[in-house]
């Protein structure tokens, strides 16, 4: 055990070790690109006392930090991950419904509860992030090892809007993703329908240069014959420059 901020007793949070490329780097990388996420954190405790928030990603067998404010030495950073069945977002990922609790050991339904058991906090407060089509993505959440007003609808209010606001950010992300590799399909649709045409008009071309090049021709029919021949050249050098795949 260590000791929070505050000189309170605090157990860090077990974690299972992040590897180079996660399983949810998609998910990662998503909440990344939300450039309000931070400010949300921040936001939240301030707001409300609370030292350690985060935005999880929880699904029936993992809970995956994808971002954080940690000022109580909690240990969970982007990536971390807690064993699901020992969160509490795992019952609101059953049950949809956010969950507030200002003071653990005097609240009735959670003072027995093994999570606050485990983790050591005395505060907590989970809202779920639902997107657009229904499904659940996860939670905003925040803990600390010491008691604070939470389950108001002020702050419920505040948290609510800030889950739906990042689910709202999600879709547009996931639509922005989408319409990028659509684009990156026409493309290359475009690039091998057009490099084909090009390159049948371009035989034609040098097989007709060939031919004339063995055609009696003055001086002036053979120069035009040469630039024919270096301009095919040319470009035959483009056609195939402009059919590599982008990097």
């Amino acid at each position: 055990m260590t000791k929070g901020p505050a000189g309170h007793k605090f157990r860090r949070a077990f974690l299972l070790k992040a590897v180079v490329r996660h399983d949810f780097q998609d998910d990662l990388d998503a909440i990344a690109d939300i450039a309000v996420i931070p400010t949300i954190l921040e936001v939240v405790c301030r707001t409300t006392g609370m030292r350690f928030a985060a935005v999880a990603r929880v699904t029936d067998d993992r809970w995956v930090c994808l971002a954080s404010k940690d000022d109580i030495a909690f240990g969970l950073a982007t990536g971390g991950e807690l064993v699901v069945g020992s969160t509490i977002c795992n019952e609101i990922r059953a049950h949809r419904r956010p969950v507030a609790i200002d003071h653990v050991a005097q609240d009735p339904d959670f003072c027995g509860h093994p999570t606050p058991l485990q983790y050591g906090f005395q505060s907590y407060i989970s809202v779920p992030v639902i997107r657009a089509d229904g499904s659940f993505y996860g939670t905003l959440c925040a803990i600390d090892p010491q008691p604070n007003t939470l389950n108001n609808p002020s702050v419920l209010g505040m948290f609510n809007l800030f889950a739906t606001l990042i689910a709202h950010e999600l879709d547009n992300h996931a639509r922005i993703r989408a319409m990028e590799a659509e684009n990156e399909a026409l493309k290359h649709l475009f690039r091998g329908g057009l490099g084909h045409d090009m390159k049948n008009t371009l035989m034609n071309l040098i097989a007709g240069t060939r031919l004339l090049s063995r055609t009696p021709l003055d001086e002036r029919g053979r120069m035009i014959v040469t630039e024919m021949a270096n301009a095919t050249e040319k470009l035959s050098r483009q056609i195939n420059d402009a059919m590599k795949p982008a990097n």
